[in-house]
């Protein structure tokens, strides 16, 4: 469909919370996960990050999630909800479209269970954890449904660091090393 524009950080819709989708089945509800998915294509081709994208990130306000991990068919999630989450909790590496020149450490529950629809309406659940990274993705992208961005959750200022300082000093010990790895494979 289209490459969109992503919100960056300082815009007000990205501090939004996000509507709830009444009828996933619709097809603007697929031409907005159809945006996702090419918006998500394009920032992965010209910056090699991104695993997920969220609905307000490009301006729709709506609970819309999309992911495409690597090796792994796309993957959209309508009104996804965290439903249960560990008391263990995993302190990771977190960057975002909306702020890519930032990366930090953001702690993160180790497991959740997300209850979400497909778009032809359909209820699933999930159980994720650190394979594929995942329960830290999640949580990330549902953060940006309720407005919470990954700066919110920063465990220590002095770990904060620009891009090219993670490049250099800690991408090959982060899951972006592997992402990175599989994608252009």
């Amino acid at each position: 469909m289209a490459v969109r524009t992503v919100l960056q950080l300082g815009d007000p819709g990205l501090r939004e919370v996000a509507k709830r989708v009444s009828d996933p089945a619709a097809p603007e509800i697929r031409a907005l996960a159809e945006d996702l998915s090419d918006t998500l294509a394009h920032w992965r081709k010209v910056t090699g990050y991104g695993r997920g994208i969220a609905a307000p990130q490009i301006g729709a306000n709506l609970r819309v999630i999309f992911l495409r991990l690597p090796g792994e068919t796309a993957w959209p999630l309508v009104n996804p909800e965290i439903s249960w989450r560990s008391k263990e909790k995993i302190v990771v590496w977190d960057a975002c479209l909306s702020f890519l020149s930032i990366f930090m450490q953001v702690e993160r529950n180790r497991e959740i269970t997300v209850k979400y629809q497909d778009l032809g309406a359909k209820w699933h659940e999930v159980r994720a954890g650190e394979e594929r990274n995942l329960s830290e993705l999640l949580q990330h992208e549902i953060d940006h449904l309720d407005g919470i961005l990954a700066v919110d959750r920063i465990t220590d200022m002095k770990i904060m660091c620009t891009r090219e300082e993670f490049e250099k000093r800690h991408r090959q010990a982060s899951p972006y090393a592997l992402a990175s790895a599989r994608f252009k494979a």
